[in-house]
C-alpha cells in the first residue's frame, strides 16, 4: 500500500463522496462506460487530478470526459472551467465535455463520439 500524500485523504474522502451522490446524467453516463463496455478502456468516476476532480477518466487513454449540468453557463463556472482545462491539459490529458441534455436525449452519439476520441479518431 503506498503512502498517503498530505491533503490526499481529505480528497479520497470528497470523491467518495462525490461518487455517492452523482447526477442523474453522470449515473446514465457512467451505465456505459463501466466495465470496459467503451472501446474496452477502462475508467474511473470522480478520478482526482491534482487539485481536481474528473468525471470520468480513462488514464490508459489519458482522457476525461466531463459532464456539464446547467451551472456550467454561469461567468465564474466558465472562468473555473478554463482554468481548469488548462491544468488537466498541461498534465497530458485530454477532455471531452457534454451537457446534460445531450447524455439524456442522445446518449448513442455521445458514446459514438467518445468512443471516437478513444480510438484516436477525433
Amino acid at each position: 500500500m503506498r503512502e498517503v500524500r498530505r491533503g490526499e485523504r481529505k480528497s479520497r474522502r470528497f470523491t467518495k463522496e462525490l461518487r455517492a451522490n452523482m447526477t442523474e446524467a453522470e449515473h446514465k453516463l457512467w451505465y456505459f462506460l463501466r466495465k470496459k463496455q467503451l472501446g474496452n478502456c477502462r475508467f474511473r468516476r470522480q478520478h482526482p487530478v491534482g487539485k481536481y476532480i474528473t468525471d470520468f477518466a480513462c488514464l490508459s487513454e489519458k482522457r476525461i470526459i466531463e459532464v456539464d449540468g446547467a451551472t456550467h453557463g454561469d461567468v465564474h463556472e466558465i472562468i473555473y472551467d478554463a482554468e481548469r482545462t488548462d491544468f488537466l491539459k498541461s498534465q497530458g490529458w485530454r477532455i471531452v465535455r457534454y451537457g446534460n441534455e445531450d447524455i439524456y436525449k442522445n446518449i448513442e452519439d455521445v458514446l459514438d463520439d467518445i468512443y471516437a476520441h478513444l480510438k484516436g479518431l477525433k
